[in-house]
């Protein structure tokens, strides 16, 4: 196996690029921060509350996804956990918003976890939050999960299901991790098919048992999803049967809100205040959607949407003094786009949201809000979505050792052709997910 560092960026190259270009990002900054302090807003504050944001990478969308009839892998795709955290090294390398990886068992299962935390620290990683996998049958699994995992009507696959997340909880420990995302794909299809009370009873009944395992510091971020593979109903379909359950179990449950899982039109920034204000809201899967739970590159639909939302993040960030932000983690599914080029564009843009946000007029919307003008409290919101705070993330990201353009730079490396190189394997794929 290839070192860790024969994938990464050379330095010489990272700064001839950055070079290159230092001059104009400084002029586009400085103009920036002309027009923002006409607006009474200082562009070096924005530029550091933006230093200092994350967003967590997931392990498995560094390779190409899937839909249910084919799969397409691109050369030199990661074969390996090992290669994926070479992969997320470089997507951190280049866009200096992405420290963590949120790792997948068993996809991710190795028998050297240690190992794996070295590999990871090597490339400038840490981890994010472990999930688990009761939504696929492995290989040897002695129950099935076809009709369900935590809810399952039979108490050997519930029980199954249940050891798996503490197995997973175990490898947690070992990488430093903090928390553990529980979504389970349990539901029905058919009306008739399941006890709706009992299902829920038997999910809080298995969710207590796992979290009774957690360490004292960490959390259990409940996802909810409205459909698939339950297509007539679903266990833990929205964020009111996530909230009860997160409720039940206590105070490290927190609710995780996957853009792509929700009806079409439903307003996610008013759940985001409601899921923040009874003090649940764990975090967030980024992504976006035209139809469905599609898993589209985070603002490639509906960029404003995602605005919103950090607007709302951002108010509660300066009205709290308690504030201690959300998990923030980046679920895509790439078909036909390099996996590492998207994810590098969907951190920018997260990043860029969230720079939106913060050039919001808090003072002027609150004096509209409390006069009703709805009009000027709109324009309000519009004046920070369109500013362009391009400049603002380039120089923080280039301050932090990142590149100017990172897919561009990415591009003339030679990335990909290089891991095709000292990465052979086939390049025809097959139906289903990464």
């Amino acid at each position: 196996m290839a070192a860790a560092t024969e994938y990464a960026i050379a330095a010489e190259r990272l700064e001839s690029h950055n070079a290159a270009n230092r001059a104009t990002v400084q002029r586009d900054y400085e103009q920036l921060g002309e027009q923002l302090a006409r607006r009474g807003i200082r562009i070096d504050e924005i530029k550091q509350r933006v230093a200092a944001f994350a967003v967590a990478l997931p392990s498995w969308a560094v390779g190409t996804g899937g839909t249910r009839f084919a799969r397409y892998p691109s050369p030199g795709e990661a074969r390996n956990v090992i290669e994926k955290m070479e992969d997320c090294g470089v997507i951190q390398q280049l866009v200096r918003v992405t420290p963590t990886v949120s790792v997948h068992f068993p996809w991710d299962r190795t028998d050297d976890l240690p190992g794996l935390k070295a590999t990871a620290t090597a490339v400038g990683l840490t981890f994010d939050a472990v999930n688990s996998n009761t939504f696929q049958d492995q290989p040897g699994q002695r129950h099935s999960y076809k009709f369900g995992s935590l809810t399952n009507v039979s108490r050997e696959t519930r029980a199954q299901a249940v050891a798996h997340n503490l197995e997973v909880i175990e490898a947690g420990k070992i990488l430093e991790s903090r928390a553990l995302t529980l979504w389970i794909g349990d539901g029905s299809n058919f009306p008739g098919q399941q006890d709706f009370a009992a299902a829920f009873d038997r999910y809080i009944d298995s969710a207590q048992q796992i979290y009774a395992a957690l360490p004292a510091d960490w959390h259990l971020y409940l996802e909810h999803k409205l459909y698939e593979p339950a297509l007539y109903s679903t266990v833990i379909q929205d964020w009111g049967s996530s909230l009860i359950a997160a409720n039940a179990l206590g105070s490290k449950a927190k609710c995780l809100v996957d853009l792509g899982h929700h009806a079409p039109s439903v307003n996610i920034e008013m759940i985001v205040a409601r899921l923040y204000r009874a003090g649940k809201l764990g975090g967030f899967h980024f992504n976006d959607s035209k139809y469905g739970d599609d898993d589209l590159d985070t603002g490639s639909i509906n960029p404003y949407q995602l605005f919103l939302i950090f607007n709302e993040l951002v108010a509660r960030q300066y009205s709290d003094k308690n504030w201690a932000a959300p998990a923030y983690m980046i679920d895509q599914s790439h078909n036909v786009t390099d996996p590492i080029e998207s994810l590098m564009s969907s951190a920018m843009h997260i990043a860029g949201s969230f720079a939106r946000a913060c050039l919001v007029d808090r003072a002027a919307l609150a004096q509209f809000q409390a006069t009703n003008d709805a009009l000027l409290a709109s324009q309000t919101l519009k004046t920070a979505y369109e500013t362009d705070v391009s400049p603002i993330v380039a120089q923080a990201r280039i301050e932090s050792g990142g590149a100017f353009n990172p897919v561009a730079l990415f591009r003339e490396c030679g990335y990909r052709k290089r891991c095709a190189e000292l990465r052979p394997q086939a390049t025809s794929g097959k139906a289903g997910i990464v």
